[in-house]
Order: C-alpha cells, then structure tokens, then sequence
C-alpha cells in the first residue's frame, strides 16, 4: 500500500528504511523524500515508525545528554560540554 502517493513511497519501503535505522519521519524523508511535498503522509509515517526502540536515537541520546542526566534528559541548547584536553587521546 502507498504512503506517500507524491512520490511513490509503499509502507514497506518505509518499514525497510525503519529497519535501516531511520526512527523518525525526517530521517525517512532524507532516505526517500516521503513527507516532503504535501505532508500529507506523514502521520501514516509516524504511525509505521511507532514508538519502539531506536538504536540510533538511543546513540544520540547517549551522546547529548549531560554526564549523570537520565537518557532522554533534555539539553540547554548553547551548552557546551566540559572536556579537558587530558580527556582527548
């Protein structure tokens, strides 16, 4: 079945792109275009992608979140962390 008529984009063209690590509808535009002419498809494509575990979001959480904060914890944005030049090897 066709999620995205503006460009030709079937549900398991974006299950394969979820499977390949695209967890949100931008990263599945990036990977197909889906979504980025009319819109229209998105919520079909948020509703495929659900809401189950994302390796590669989970990876950039892991990343942003300040040392000590939950995973998922929100960053200040315009906060840079504290890194020494002894951390850097």
């Amino acid at each position: 079945m066709y999620v995205c008529s503006c460009f030709g984009i079937t549900e398991d063209q974006v299950k394969r792109h979820a499977d390949g690590g695209a967890c949100t509808p931008r990263q599945i535009a990036s990977a197909c275009k889906a979504g980025t002419d009319c819109g229209g498809c998105v919520r079909r494509i948020q509703a495929l992608l659900g809401r189950g575990e994302c390796p590669s979001r989970e990876l950039i959480e892991g990343r942003t979140a300040p040392t000590g904060a939950p995973a998922g914890a929100p960053v200040a944005v315009g906060t840079t962390p504290a890194v020494r030049l002894s951390d850097a090897a």
